[in-house]
């Protein structure tokens, strides 16, 4: 399996986590990062889109015929709130799971689709959570932790939140990295903040996962 799919069916295992999870620095490192002085060149990066289908797991929430796919944090509102990937051709008729209110619809699910860079368009009727088997997610980093001292990689995730923007949906540290969720990144991304930061540094996932 390539690092790219061993960090996209990861990101999968993540997503619940991410909703959750905020900054915590963990162990002590032998040196530190390199100092960035091109971060904002990040956020320009062009990654380009799957060739083939994708897999996105979470919340979707439709309001009044607009649905989404939420992509990291959630609003714990009634009815819930959350930013997301734009989803093209999604139904309710024969889908079972969801919840309504007024005009806001929601459920959680597996939704099948092509992304095109900025919608998900869906091929496929859409799993339930509850009835989903994920495949189990792979470590990118091979079960070793990471050495980059705490206070840098603080620095870190402080500077690619800001260089990212909205292109990143989750970022924390754990285990000596810096973890950054984006809606897919076919390791263009990844070898871009690696070429600043140097490589085990920063670990970039996808939400979305291909599929065959």
């Amino acid at each position: 399996m390539s690092t790219l799919q061993r960090r996209t069916s990861f990101a999968a295992g993540l997503t619940a986590g991410l909703l959750v999870l905020s900054a915590c620095a963990t162990g002590p490192g032998s040196s530190p990062a390199p100092t960035s002085t091109s971060t904002p060149t990040l956020g320009e990066v062009d990654v380009a889109p799957p060739d083939g289908r994708v897999i996105g797991v979470g919340m979707v929430i439709d309001d009044a015929g607009e649905a989404r796919l939420c992509d990291g944090a959630i609003m714990e509102s009634y009815p819930p709130q959350c930013a997301g990937l734009p989803l093209v051709g999604w139904i309710w008729d024969g889908v079972d799971g969801y919840e309504r209110s007024g005009d806001t619809t929601w459920g959680f699910y597996a939704v099948y689709g092509m992304y095109d860079g900025e919608h998900l368009t869906v091929t496929e009727p859409p799993i339930m959570l509850a009835l989903f088997d994920p495949v189990a997610p792979e470590d990118p980093t091979g079960g070793v932790d990471g050495s980059t001292p705490a206070d840098d990689l603080t620095r870190i995730q402080d500077e690619l939140s800001t260089a990212l923007g909205d292109r990143v949906s989750a970022i924390f540290t754990n285990r000596g990295y810096v973890w950054s969720q984006v809606v897919w990144d076919d390791g263009t991304l990844q070898d871009a903040i690696d070429s600043v930061y140097g490589d085990d540094v920063v670990i970039v996932t996808s939400a979305l996962r291909e599929v065959d």
